[in-house]
């Protein structure tokens, strides 16, 4: 049995990505094309990867084993990339990361420290920036690296001339008062008021996402946008939130409890970069590298 792994990499940005659709866009390829590869794989393996349902693309268990594979071949060319760069000169410059509040503080602010022992020759730079800002500060080249959320409206749709990078997948808690009943089921938290949450954040897409399985429309009071004022809100009683395990890195408040429940689903956040025949360049990649590495060693909140 012969398998291309490049149609591989094509099953794992449909798994990551929720379906056909978003995949082709994050690989900059149209659906049909990405349609052909996932037929030519599985004219490969002999068996269904895909279970093409109208909500979307499901991995059949043949596509899991293939996607497992394909997420240990990815580490091992990080680790390969890595371990070249550490063959070659030492690598210098100026690499400016912009990225949003949450991984800021919980990531990348205490990873500058480090980096400053582990390669000295580099000077990385951070900008908190809202994705608009970002994305075009990236395309104008005025940073190098943009960390967002993969289901925010900019993360959705990956422009021509840059690639996205995963670098974390975490799960989505759902945040209420400590006096609240347990949920064990999403079917619990469908009598419960639920803040509203701004159009333009990931966390509006992911809520959506599970409120749609309620079988009675949901009370709906208040909006935010940022994971500190959600929280601040649910402590004053005003409604549940969904909120991602980054979020929740802080002692939470008094009154407010954050618990998984099974349907949530992750978060994902990337990196975005260009790429030219000059770019990205070996600095840019390195520090890339030194992210991914430090999101793996981040403590997760118990589920």
């Amino acid at each position: 049995m012969a398998i291309d792994p490049r149609r591989l990499t094509v099953l794992l940005a449909i798994q990551r990505a929720g379906g056909i659709l978003a995949a082709a866009g994050s690989l900059h390829l149209t659906p049909s094309a990405v349609s052909q590869q996932i037929a030519r794989l599985e004219k490969e393996v002999g068996a269904p990867v895909l279970d093409r349902q109208p909500s979307g693309a499901v991995l059949t268990p043949a596509g899991r084993v293939l996607a497992e594979a394909a997420e240990r071949i990815e580490s091992e060319l990080t680790d390969a990339r890595r371990a070249l760069f550490a063959l070659q000169e030492d690598v210098t410059g100026t690499v400016v990361i912009g990225a949003f509040q949450s991984i800021i503080r919980t990531l990348l602010a205490p990873l500058i420290r480090e980096l400053e022992e582990r390669l000295p020759g580099v000077e990385v730079v951070l900008r908190e920036l809202d994705w608009e800002d970002g994305q075009r500060e990236l395309r104008t080249g005025d940073i190098d690296l943009l960390l967002l959320e993969a289901e925010s409206p900019i993360g959705q749709h990956p422009p021509r001339g840059t690639r996205d990078v995963a670098i974390l997948d975490e799960p989505w808690f759902v945040v209420l008062p400590a006096g609240a009943p347990v949920p064990a089921t999403l079917n619990d938290l469908e009598s419960l008021v639920w803040l509203g949450v701004d159009p333009e954040a990931a966390a509006h897409r992911a809520t959506d996402r599970a409120l749609s399985t309620f079988r009675l429309t949901p009370k709906i009071a208040h909006s935010y946008n940022d994971y500190d004022v959600a929280i601040a809100m649910v402590a004053g009683g005003l409604g549940v939130a969904m909120l991602p395990s980054l979020a929740l890195q802080d002692a939470l408040p008094d009154g407010v409890q954050a618990v998984s429940v099974p349907g949530l689903g992750t978060r994902q956040v990337i990196a975005r970069h260009r790429t030219t025949r000059s770019e990205p360049r070996p600095e840019t990649l390195t520090v890339l590298d030194e992210i991914i590495r430090a999101t793996a060693a981040l403590p997760r909140v118990a589920q």
